[in-house]
């Protein structure tokens, strides 16, 4: 990738943050790279923190399809989308300076809330009531009713996503070479009047699921993207599908999705 000379580099504000970041410009400016302000000028876009960080880059540059993106942890805790370390800057810049360089693609799923603009999660999305109770949603696969749900909430993950808030829910985890997205319960409803699958289920890539708030005293439910809540005030209908959009990450020997399950998990 000889034409990957731009860097942008996300990070948090704070002082130690700041600091670490002068040190990563400083080796990648010594090295022949352009450390650029503006991210849209950058076609490389590395994120300095954790996973969480890692997520924050990416949707705050608008999951940018024609960039790399690269993640440096900053702690020695495990991470699933930072494949770098900081103690190992020259790693990183080897790496990206390599033509021949394989890169990971992790898909995305769309999101659409009424009439709002669809936006992209790579983790997961998640619908939550606001209030101390449970609400309800039909859950409609292929404009079909599969069933109506009534709980705390749902979560809808990515392959990669499914290692985050959907397995501490007892969310499969997926390979990420599958084409399919998940939906996990959280605190489902089982009785004589609400009867719901009570597991999580797994969709093809090629489907597509809608979910439609029912209860009106619980119309504004919490929902986020990731690790952000979103602003929005009210939910009547939503509808999630695995988009054709991927983001695309530096892929190195032997650092498999596997093989990074393994060290966080096992």
């Amino acid at each position: 990738m000889e034409n990957r000379k731009n860097v942008y580099i996300y990070t948090k504000n704070d002082e130690e943050s700041l600091k670490k970041k002068a040190v990563v410009v400083e080796a990648l400016n010594s090295e022949g790279f352009t450390t650029v302000d503006k991210y849209s000028d950058a076609n490389i876009i590395i994120s300095l923190g954790t996973d969480g960080t890692f997520l924050q880059a990416v949707r705050k540059t608008g999951f940018r399809q024609n960039a790399l993106y690269a993640g440096v942890a900053v702690t020695n805790s495990p991470n699933l989308y930072c494949d770098f370390h900081f103690d190992h800057l020259s790693e990183m810049i080897d790496t990206i300076r390599n033509a021949e360089i394989e890169v990971r693609r992790y898909p995305l799923i769309e999101v659409k809330i009424d009439e709002h603009k669809p936006f992209y999660c790579l983790n997961e999305f998640s619908i939550r009531s606001n209030i101390i109770r449970t609400f309800a949603l039909d859950i409609m696969i292929d404009g079909k009713h599969f069933e109506t749900f009534r709980g705390d909430g749902l979560i809808t993950s990515t392959p990669t996503g499914s290692t985050a808030y959907n397995k501490s829910m007892n969310g499969a985890v997926v390979d990420p070479l599958l084409n399919c997205f998940q939906v996990t319960e959280l605190a489902s409803v089982n009785n004589n009047e609400y009867r719901t699958l009570g597991s999580p289920f797994i969709l093809s890539g090629e489907r597509a699921i809608r979910f439609k708030v029912h209860d009106e005293e619980n119309s504004f439910p919490i929902v986020a993207a990731d690790n952000e809540a979103l602003p929005v005030r009210k939910v009547d209908v939503v509808d999630i599908a695995l988009s054709d959009k991927m983001i695309k990450t530096v892929k190195l020997r032997n650092n498999s999705f596997w093989e990074k399950v393994q060290r966080m998990f096992l």
